[in-house]
């Protein structure tokens, strides 16, 4: 691999405070909220991102001689691997037995976030493998067992396939489309029977609780309300004798910066407060984030974080709904299964090929369970 950025220079950004937010979103693709410098920026100065937490940020910039940004990269130095929902611990367990060190590592990534989108920031796929070509002939000097780059865009994957030492991996999720439906009847229309049946049964035994819903974007919540949803939040770690990633300031500090992308659903009972969920959005997706209750409610998860979010979707017609990681349960509700990408470059030569012999045959299966999901969809057939 030759050093194509001898003319270049690659920096460090240890905290995005020192970079303006015009010149970071410059090199945005889109307007997903995630990659944003009010989202990054919050994680660092509500404490919720720290080296203190094992997430060091370690920013990435590509720029020519006369200081011009031409690509970056949101990344971090890890001593562990929470947080990043591409599960490594089997890696590193085998590093550990063999004396070989696995951590630290770079991850280019946001943190907490198993969302999809743009890695390599730049507007030239030229300039983003550079960037990416500097960043692997650096990772022996800078003491990293590699770089590892989460939830990639399809720009990402054409800069990264075929590149030496790289190994992709796949992944599943479960996201639902919008179709056209006027309303969540039109699109329980689109069901079948049985299906769409149990999910009118789950929305009437949340409503059969006298329990109703209260939507507010991110500047109508008062403190005392975000101090509400912070501890749903945290609770849902607590039953589980976890500490929650975000610290409470993180949500007082997003809904300063970037209000517009909030949306928070309250679920009340008697006029009380009981559960909410978290979700943030663009002109495209909803983005289910967090959810918390205080108490338990019969089938109150699946009306909060999906079938409320499925109404707000449809409303504002937006034209995808994301509700985050793991499955099944979505699946039955009409969210379909979509293929994830992430890319490894591991710099010891014994770990790359145990891992790439175990990448093959993982793919494999998440493709074999991506088929035999969307064979169990709950849509009408023809």
């Amino acid at each position: 691999m030759e050093d194509q950025t001898v003319s270049m220079t690659i920096q460090i950004l240890h905290s995005l405070t020192h970079m303006s937010a015009s010149e970071w979103d410059s090199q945005l693709p889109d307007a997903q909220p995630f990659l944003r410098h009010a989202f990054l920026s919050t994680l660092e100065d509500s404490g919720s991102v720290a080296v203190r937490r094992g997430w060091q940020p370690a920013h990435r910039l590509l720029r020519d001689t006369q200081g011009k940004l031409l690509a970056a990269m949101p990344a971090y130095v890890k001593n562990h691997s929470r947080g990043e929902y591409v599960f490594d611990w089997a890696w590193a367990d085998a590093c550990q037995r063999a004396g070989i060190p696995y951590y630290p590592k770079l991850l280019a990534a946001v943190p907490f976030s198993p969302v999809a989108g743009a890695r390599l920031l730049a507007r030239d796929a030229a300039d983003a493998g550079r960037l990416l070509d500097g960043l692997a002939l650096r990772v022996a000097g800078e003491g990293l067992s590699g770089l590892h780059v989460n939830f990639t865009d399809a720009f990402a994957d054409g800069v990264i396939a075929g590149r030496e030492g790289w190994l992709e991996r796949l992944g599943c999720q479960f996201h639902w489309f919008n179709r056209g439906y006027r309303d969540f009847q039109d699109f329980l229309d689109a069901l079948a029977s049985r299906k769409r049946k149990q999910m009118r049964k789950e929305r009437e035994q949340v409503a059969g609780q006298g329990i109703d819903f209260d939507w507010r974007e991110g500047e109508q919540l008062s403190e005392v309300e975000w101090d509400f949803v912070y501890a749903c939040y945290a609770n849902t770690y607590a039953v589980r004798e976890q500490r929650p990633y975000l610290t409470r300031a993180f949500f007082s500090l997003l809904a300063e910066r970037m209000p517009e992308a909030i949306r928070v659903v309250l679920a009340r009972q008697s006029g009380r407060p009981v559960a909410m969920a978290f979700f943030l959005r663009d002109g495209e997706c909803l983005y289910g984030r967090y959810w918390g209750c205080l108490a338990d409610f019969d089938r109150l998860h699946f009306e909060t974080c999906f079938y409320q979010g499925l109404d707000l979707a449809i409303s504002l017609g937006l034209q995808r709904f994301d509700a985050g990681a793991q499955g099944e349960h979505k699946l039955i509700r009409g969210f379909e299964p979509v293929l994830t990408r992430s890319w490894h470059y591991l710099r010891h030569p014994g770990l790359r090929a145990a891992v790439a012999d175990f990448l093959v045959q993982e793919r494999v299966g998440v493709l074999a369970y991506a088929e035999e999901a969307r064979k169990a969809l709950p849509y009408r057939q023809g």
